[in-house]
């Protein structure tokens, strides 16, 4: 692939095509999820090829979900707020390393068009990147302030997490450990929406004062906007967990975390480890499998 140097003159037309959408950074995005009780529904390149016919390595395409995704994405609710990649704006690939921002380069350049037709200038976006935190940055030095700042959306909160099968969100370190009690509803790993009617219908058990995290790929987008149309507070936040991980093993490319599901390196999905782990097995209140 072309260097970043060349690739930047060879996509300027994109840039250009493109222009500027109103995209809040990560850090403000975080800032109004904790000043506002906000919800959260997130887009990232996945979402968007569903919605115009590809599905994903954990994800098939369903046009059920192509129609969801797309509904959500042109919602306009006073308490959801939707997250697109920072991307979008141009110029925020620079903060990436290489690798990350010639994939950007040219899913832009791909999608200019695409993109057009399905987000509007004068909107108020938030960013998708709020739990791509660490590893595609080039700078690193203030991560640990970021997660102390992600850290407040669940301080002292009573949580329900509801994850894939081996994503184990918060298992093995301390990104939860501030929360006030943490309860897990488990889904499929894949294919997740194959399951949406039975997910949703035992999520609607949950309490209406507990705070919903969600991690369940695109099926996590849609599920956060009916929640919130229900009268819940749900955080799409797929993915928070590993960066974590990484960030703590101070990983410098995408590596394999032995007893969690990762969908984008090489065996991730693959030969998971069990856990032993009795607070974690306890904090489960159904599973939809």
């Amino acid at each position: 692939m072309k260097s970043i140097k060349k690739s930047k003159v060879y996509y300027s037309s994109t840039e250009k095509i493109l222009g500027h959408f109103k995209i809040a950074t990560p850090e403000e995005t975080v800032k109004k999820l904790i000043k506002e009780n906000k919800s959260i529904a997130r887009y990232g390149d996945g979402e968007f090829d569903m919605i115009y016919g590809k599905g994903m390595n954990y994800q098939k395409y369903d046009k059920e979900l192509a129609k969801r995704l797309y509904e959500v994405l042109n919602s306009n609710e006073k308490d959801l707020l939707i997250g697109i990649p920072n991307v979008c704006n141009f110029e925020y690939i620079d903060k990436y390393i290489d690798f990350a921002a010639n994939f950007w380069y040219k899913w832009l350049n791909d999608y200019k068009f695409k993109l057009l037709k399905l987000l509007h200038k004068n909107k108020e976006y938030y960013s998708s990147a709020i739990t791509r935190f660490y590893i595609d940055y080039k700078d690193k030095s203030n991560i640990a302030e970021y997660v102390k700042l992600l850290r407040k959306i669940w301080e002292n909160k009573d949580v329900v997490i509801i994850e894939g099968e081996h994503s184990r969100l918060g298992v093995g370190n301390d990104l939860f450990d501030n929360m006030k009690s943490i309860q897990r509803i488990i889904c499929p790993s894949e294919n997740a929406f194959d399951k949406y009617d039975a997910i949703l219908h035992e999520a609607m058990k949950i309490d209406k004062d507990k705070l919903i995290l969600l991690a369940l790929g695109p099926t996590a987008t849609v599920l956060a906007y009916d929640l919130y149309k229900l009268g819940y507070r749900a955080l799409d936040i797929g993915h928070v967990d590993i960066e974590y991980e990484w960030f703590l093993r101070k990983a410098t490319e995408k590596i394999r975390i032995e007893t969690k599901y990762v969908t984008e390196v090489k065996n991730g999905r693959s030969n998971i480890l069990n856990v032993n782990d009795k607070k974690y097995e306890s904090q489960i209140i159904a599973k939809i499998l």
